[in-house]
């Protein structure tokens, strides 16, 4: 005998206020609170928390909450995409571009549709990390001998700075002298011939 009382329930038919709250709830969804919707669909908003709490709870209403899910459904089935879908929908844009003269517009829907299929158009970048700060000295020197031979490399301006002697003697002239050697003629002093 409760089997077919609940049965009942959920066969039950929904409200006007009801009906106008499974809308607002779904139509809105994520946007607005189930409180706000309660509100929306017309209860006093002193009473639109728990009226809420109730139509949302398969125990109390449970031909509301069946509601919900079938109206969720719908609307899934209306807005879904799906391949087909999406390309019959970029064709119907590039054509009413057309129509209107906006070829631009026109060739990029369509250009869009060749993406879409995957095998028309492939992207492909290349994204290469680092600076010369992280490379070598060779690494640094084969770089500029690879731009001096390709032609990149014309007049060379030394902009090395005037610098002391440090505590351990890292930085000398000598090696000042050999930076600028290897931008003038393309070798390293460890690569000159003794």
């Amino acid at each position: 005998m409760g089997r077919r009382k609940s049965v009942a329930l959920v066969e039950k038919k929904l409200t006007r206020k009801q009906e106008r709250f499974v809308r607002e709830l779904v139509s809105c969804d994520g946007q607005i609170t189930a409180r706000q919707a309660a509100i929306n669909a017309g209860y006093s908003s002193s009473s639109a928390s728990s009226r809420a709490y109730e139509m949302m709870n398969p125990n109390i209403s449970p031909h509301v909450c069946k509601e919900i899910e079938a109206y969720r459904a719908e609307l899934d089935r209306v807005y879904e995409v799906g391949y087909k879908r999406h390309i019959r929908a970029l064709g119907e844009i590039k054509q009413q571009a057309l129509d209107a003269g906006a070829y631009s517009a026109a060739v990029m829907a369509e250009y869009r549709r060749g993406q879409a299929q995957g095998d028309i158009y492939v992207n492909r970048s290349e994204v290469k990390y680092g600076s010369i700060d992280s490379m070598s000295r060779e690494s640094v020197l084969a770089e500029i001998r690879k731009l001096k031979n390709a032609g990149f490399v014309g007049e060379t301006i030394d902009v090395t700075p005037e610098t002391t002697e440090t505590e351990e003697g890292a930085e000398t002239e000598e090696h000042r002298s050999g930076a600028l050697e290897i931008i003038e003629d393309g070798t390293g002093p460890d690569e000159k011939e003794d």
